[in-house]
């Protein structure tokens, strides 16, 4: 959403830069590393650290600084109001009493998707597959079909690196994951065309991942579906005949909710 210059709060959007500069890579920062990957001087990421500890948001130990059990108020207040999780859950519990694989439904948010509602068994859930997890898009199932709904020029947009010529770089996270932009953004295509995503070991080793989109009465989608499952479970003949339908049924019923 764009806003007029006069209606935008920079302290406020330095603060949120401060507390989005926390993640599973690093729980602890000081203020020299806050002002490198916030983007500001040491002296205003200081001023933030402090305030944010004032405040309840961030625990300190005086050196460095990590997040608090208060940011959970966040997350608590959207899902308990937002209307995409509610609407999803029923039919996510649905799916995971046909077996032991596990279900989510995602939504992109910039580089990440995030995970908001998701149900199954443990047993095949993945380090970091919880809810609110925020996974790198170009190496989930649920990204690519996600990346794959945008208009070409909205797609190109996202692999453009801000600042820099040609395309972004794309993280390696694991021996499997495509990171030369042409074969990604050809694999993009391919998902556009067949309208699921099969992506194995991408993002962590030992997870294996089918999504679908979500799409709304007006054919626009909103959020992505994915079963995380065994190797064999996604061979051509049981994926065709099995899980794949499963996850198209259960888009078709989601459709009129969302």
């Amino acid at each position: 959403m764009a806003i007029a210059k006069t209606d935008f709060i920079e302290g406020m959007a330095k603060g949120m830069a401060i507390l989005e500069s926390f993640d599973t890579e690093r729980q602890r920062l000081n203020a020299t590393l806050a002002a490198q990957r916030a983007g500001m001087t040491r002296a205003a990421a200081r001023r933030h650290l402090l305030t944010l500890a004032h405040l309840g948001y961030l625990e300190t130990d005086a050196g460095y600084f990590w997040l608090s059990a208060k940011v959970l108020r966040f997350s608590g207040s959207y899902l308990a109001s937002a209307r995409l999780p509610r609407v999803v859950q029923p039919t996510l519990s649905r799916l995971a009493m046909h077996g032991t694989e596990s279900f989510s439904v995602v939504v992109l948010d910039g580089e990440q998707v995030v995970i908001v509602a998701r149900s199954g068994s443990t047993r095949v859930l993945a380090y970091g597959l919880h809810l609110g997890a925020r996974l790198p898009a170009h190496a989930t199932s649920t990204g690519r079909v996600l990346l794959a709904a945008k208009r070409k020029s909205d797609f190109n947009a996202w692999m453009k690196e801000e600042g820099r010529p040609g395309d972004r770089e794309l993280p390696r996270l694991t021996s499997h994951t495509v990171v030369d932009p042409k074969r990604f953004r050809a694999m993009i295509e391919q998902v556009r065309a067949d309208d699921y995503c099969v992506a194995s070991e991408e993002h962590e080793l030992g997870v294996h991942a089918l999504a679908v989109p979500l799409r709304n009465v007006q054919g626009r989608t909103v959020a992505a579906l994915n079963v995380v499952t065994s190797p064999q479970r996604l061979q051509a003949d049981v994926l065709q005949r099995d899980l794949l339908p499963l996850l198209l049924d259960a888009a078709r019923e989601l459709r009129p909710l969302l």
